[in-house]
């Protein structure tokens, strides 16, 4: 054999190889992306629903007053421990402040006198009665002797009760009161600090406990916006500190006057607060919802993906079988978005880790 044939059969070998490598190559299928379980994702489906005309208003988070106990002092005195701070919680029967009081120790001064006066009192009507079984004493002396007694006891129980009233059952003889929580709950305002002295007649309240677990949310309605809103309209609240969640609640009270200040009516909300997530003074906002007679196809507003200008949702039909979806977005209130075009009703669309699915979809 020459050397033009072991050529030629090298160069056929060559080339048949590297056209089994192309078919190889053309005949692999393009890897799709399969969601795989450990990347969880929520699902939601597409709905038709009544547009509503929704106005948001500007309000804040407030204590809600049928469960908060503002805490006076019982007696004149000086702060000498403050045992709490704002925002501590605290249990019933939890010692707040104790405080050292000329009163109380007044009050004590004259329960030891009438223990005394109790005590001599006793002795003579003793006395009396033994006379008088005797026949030596007159039934006049040994009956104004029990009256005597009688008056004696009702002095020191009378002092016993302005003890009671000004100090509680955690008094001592030494003039100190310790006062203390009524509830469980949050220490929300506290106006004292340990060496403030107090008087019984001031205005202002020492603490204010609130359990939190319930507040509301005191919003305002510009007169435009009135016809709008109605005592048992539904509402979302929204806060700074938390943007995408939503608080949902009820509008529970309508004032019947405006401010004069700002020419806005006031309006209450009462929102469940389980979480402790809502702090009072804190601003919101608060979406009422006002459902018209039109419809539309609408997505929840957690499933859209912003990407130049546009948005997209992932559209779900099984773990190997999602599509992006571009959707034509008519309005936004809410957790809901309306859109005109992009998904029909009943497709399923992801909510949760969307924007991962979405990365993979493309980089296909």
């Amino acid at each position: 054999m020459n050397r033009f044939s072991i050529a030629g059969i090298l160069t056929g070998f060559v080339l048949f190889v590297s056209c089994k490598e192309k078919k190889e190559q053309k005949d692999d299928p393009v890897k799709k992306f399969v969601l795989s379980s450990t990347m969880p994702v929520t699902i939601d489906t597409v709905k038709t629903c009544n547009i509503d005309n929704a106005i948001t208003l500007s309000g804040e988070v407030s204590f809600n007053e049928n469960s908060v106990v503002k805490i006076f002092p019982r007696s004149s005195g000086q702060i000498i421990e403050s045992k709490v701070t704002l925002g501590d919680k605290v249990q019933a029967g939890q010692v707040l402040a104790v405080i050292k009081s000329a009163d109380v120790a007044g009050n004590y001064a004259d329960l030891s006198s009438a223990e005394a006066d109790i005590a001599i009192a006793k002795r003579q009507l003793d006395n009396q009665e033994s006379l008088y079984k005797s026949g030596i004493s007159s039934e006049k002396d040994y009956t104004e002797a029990k009256q005597n007694y009688q008056k004696t006891l009702a002095a020191k129980q009378k002092i016993e009760s302005v003890l009671n009233i000004n100090t509680g059952s955690n008094a001592t003889s030494g003039g100190t009161y310790s006062i203390t929580s009524p509830i469980n709950g949050y220490i929300v305002e506290k106006r004292v600090n340990t060496g403030n002295f107090i008087r019984q007649d001031m205005g202002e309240n020492l603490f204010t406990i609130s359990n939190l677990k319930n507040v509301w949310v005191w919003a305002n309605v510009f007169e435009a916006d009135i016809p709008k809103v109605k005592e048992g309209v539904s509402v979302q609240v929204t806060t700074l500190a938390y943007p995408n969640k939503y608080f949902s609640g009820k509008i529970d009270k309508v004032s019947e006057v405006l401010d004069p200040a700002n020419k806005a009516l006031r309006v209450r909300i009462s929102l469940d607060n389980s979480e402790l997530l809502l702090k009072p003074e804190m601003f919101a906002q608060v979406l009422v919802s006002n459902q018209l007679d039109q419809k539309a196809i609408c997505v929840p507003t957690k499933a859209l993906i912003s990407q130049n200008g546009k948005e997209y949702v992932i559209v779900y039909n099984s773990n190997s079988d999602m599509k992006i979806a571009e959707v034509d977005i008519l309005k936004t209130t809410g957790d809901k978005t309306y859109v005109n075009s992009g998904v029909t009703e009943g497709q399923r669309v992801i909510t949760q880790n969307q924007l991962l699915v979405f990365q993979q979809l493309l980089s296909q």
